[in-house]
């Protein structure tokens, strides 16, 4: 196997249950009578998802936050995590700043793992969400004809990132601390055909989505909303961690939520992706995959 892309795939054979929804999905669902729970885990590794400087009490913020979005992606409401932390320099920032992302999405800390090592340090977090629509939006619901949407503006991460790692006197909250759409999340999940969060960018987490969909999803890269000059578009599109969200929506169907129309559901043909007309028909170089 190569790479995150064959790991995952030798992973769907050992993911039987239906609540793993084949790995092809932000989160699982376990349907449990009248109830769904969601759950989701992320990783943040030191180096790769966060600079060796960084505050750790902004790692720890981000860590719950990429969690509840995938959550958001499900239209759930966060009831609880599990946190694996590995012991080091400032624990007590990554505390306070675990403590302040926990409240903020009033998400109680039920238990975890904690262990010693040395560097780069790693994180994880599971969160466990209770599903507030049935059925549960997934990735794989995109029709031919829908809309495609996406909140907010992307490249604020990236102009966030670039500021911490020069020392530049820019803003980077946007990195350092994201906001997971949670209400958006919600109040999209009744309508949504499909819906994933975008964290590793949109033009590769499009590609999932039209992948998991069969459909082809064709982007008009002028319409999406930039936090970025607009002489980084391209990267903006390809640079994840905006933790924003992509759904899709049937023809005439108005978002009920801040939203911009960027494209369309189309039937699969040669491609399952267009930017601006464009055929791409490979995933490299899209967005962010761990080799």
């Amino acid at each position: 196997m190569e790479g995150e892309s064959g790991f995952i795939a030798a992973m769907r054979a050992l993911a039987h249950h239906p609540a793993a929804r084949g790995l092809a999905d932000d989160a699982a669902v376990l349907e449990l009578g009248a109830e769904a729970l969601v759950l989701t885990h992320d990783m943040m590794v030191e180096g790769v998802h966060f600079l060796p400087d960084q505050d750790m009490a902004d790692v720890a913020w981000k860590l719950v936050a990429s969690n509840v979005s995938d959550l958001a992606a499900k239209g759930a409401e966060p009831i609880g995590g599990l946190l694996g932390h590995m012991l080091g320099a400032d624990d007590e920032g990554f505390a306070s700043g675990l403590a302040d992302a926990l409240e903020h999405y009033g998400m109680p800390l039920l238990g975890g793992d904690t262990v010693g090592g040395g560097s780069p340090r790693a994180f994880g977090l599971t969160a466990i969400g209770r599903a507030m629509h049935r059925p549960v939006p997934s990735r794989s619901g995109a029709r031919p004809g829908d809309g495609l949407f996406v909140t907010g503006a992307l490249g604020a991460a990236m102009i966030g990132f670039e500021t911490l790692r020069d020392g530049g006197a820019g803003d980077s909250t946007a990195y350092r601390r994201p906001l997971a759409r949670l209400a958006e999340g919600q109040a999209l999940a009744p309508l949504a055909t499909a819906m994933m969060d975008i964290s590793d960018g949109l033009l590769l987490d499009a590609w999932r989505m039209a992948g998991a969909s069969g459909v082809a999803l064709a982007i008009e890269g002028g319409s999406v909303p930039l936090a970025a000059p607009e002489e980084r578009r391209l990267d903006a599109l390809r640079w994840g961690d905006d933790y924003e969200l992509l759904f899709t929506l049937p023809e005439g169907v108005e978002p009920p939520v801040a939203a911009t129309r960027i494209g369309r559901a189309e039937p699969l043909g040669f491609a399952p992706l267009f930017l601006d007309g464009e055929a791409i028909v490979n995933a490299e170089g899209l967005g962010w995959q761990h080799r």
